[in-house]
């Protein structure tokens, strides 16, 4: 057997196994939220069931500008920011428990948690595995070019993109490069895992598949367009927006779009990712627009004016849907009819994504104030 094979043949066993034990050990329901749009599929819904009305319960300062969406979990928030910093901040109290120096600056990858380890990139295109109770380094691994991708840890190996092309996948426990797959541009998306498969959509203009534990080629279906967004998986469907100002429905199994929406008049690209309901898809748009959309269809249900371009993504969490817009907004809507329940003023733009666990929600802005809010 060669080296290539015993390694790719070894990373199965790694995947498969903690894939197998992943629904067993995970946190309970709604008290975590332990990466980029709260799961491995990216479809930011939360089971936090946040009280109402929503009450600030505290801020924190960072030095520099939070576009990290934030991660929580076992009582800490971890959230990066472009002062080259990992916080960890106490979600009770909202009091520091450590800073751990980054290499760069730590642009739009949010961390990951998993077995007491956070998983965060930054913008010098190194990874870094930190002990989430010290904050000191476990390991770190250099990619070729910066990284905006988040790591998704959920899974057996991690996988985070890097702008030098490559989507890669490593040991969680040691930095070990498991597999790495060369695509056609930057990527910049967050990798979704669901059923034994990677789904990354790129700036090459396709989303790809690859085997979780092997890095195979799975398969390759046309987007017509870059993607910033991330993809989200539910169904047999990812859900994608692309610079060509379209959200797409992909039918994984026929690997062909199932659906397309654009606006009727206003055609702007769409950077945020999509939150995946039951019957909805809700996503934000540089046209200042939150979207609803009829997830068997994709015809839009509603649309709600923001005053600014949508960047962060939205997070469903029961019949409500959370979402910041560069107007400095936090806003809550109704996810059926898209009408505004409640908002908060931050007053810098909020481009980061909210998360939601334990009954509080947090969210950073890009005057470097993280924002806690709960009953």
């Amino acid at each position: 057997m060669t080296v290539c094979k015993r390694r790719a043949a070894a990373a199965a066993l790694v995947c498969s196994a903690a894939l197998a034990a992943l629904g067993a050990q995970g946190p309970e329901r709604g008290q975590a939220w332990p990466m980029f749009r709260g799961g491995p599929a990216l479809t930011g819904v939360s089971d936090a069931r946040l009280p109402r009305p929503l009450a600030l319960r505290w801020r924190y300062q960072a030095k520099d500008s939070i576009e990290s969406s934030a991660a929580v979990a076992d009582g800490t928030v971890y959230v990066g920011s472009m002062d080259g910093h990992l916080h960890a901040v106490d979600l009770a109290t909202g009091k520091a428990r450590w800073l751990y120096r980054a290499a760069g600056p730590i642009g739009e990858s949010s961390p990951c948690v998993r077995d007491g380890l956070v998983y965060v990139g930054d913008l010098e295109g190194i990874v870094h595995a930190v002990d989430a109770a010290s904050g000191k380094a476990r390991w770190t691994f250099k990619t070729e070019g910066e990284i905006k991708s988040s790591p998704n840890c959920l899974g057996g190996l991690v996988y985070i993109g890097s702008y030098d092309q490559h989507l890669y996948a490593l040991n969680p426990s040691t930095g070990e490069l498991a597999w790495k797959a060369l695509t056609e541009g930057p990527v910049h998306a967050t990798p979704a895992l669901d059923a034994g498969a990677v789904y990354v959509a790129g700036c090459d203009e396709r989303l790809r598949a690859f085997d979780a534990a092997t890095g195979a080629p799975r398969f390759v279906v046309a987007l017509d367009a870059y993607a910033g967004a991330s993809a989200a998986v539910s169904g047999g469907l990812a859900y994608v927006g692309t610079f060509g100002n379209e959200v797409l429905a992909i039918d994984l199994a026929r690997r062909a779009v199932r659906w397309r929406y654009e606006h009727a008049t206003r055609h702007f690209p769409f950077y945020a990712s999509a939150a995946v309901a039951p019957d909805r898809i809700v996503t934000g748009g540089r046209d200042k627009l939150v979207h609803g959309l009829n997830r068997s269809t994709g015809a839009a249900v509603w649309t709600f004016t923001t005053r600014a371009r949508v960047e962060s993504s939205p997070l469903i969490d029961g019949n409500r849907v959370f979402v910041g817009s560069n107007d400095g907004v936090l806003y809550e809507l109704d996810l059926a009819s898209g009408k505004k329940v409640w908002e908060f003023v931050a007053g810098a733009p909020l481009s980061a994504s909210p998360a939601a666990a334990a009954g509080a929600l947090v969210i950073g802005s890009q005057d470097g104030v993280l924002y806690c809010f709960g009953s």
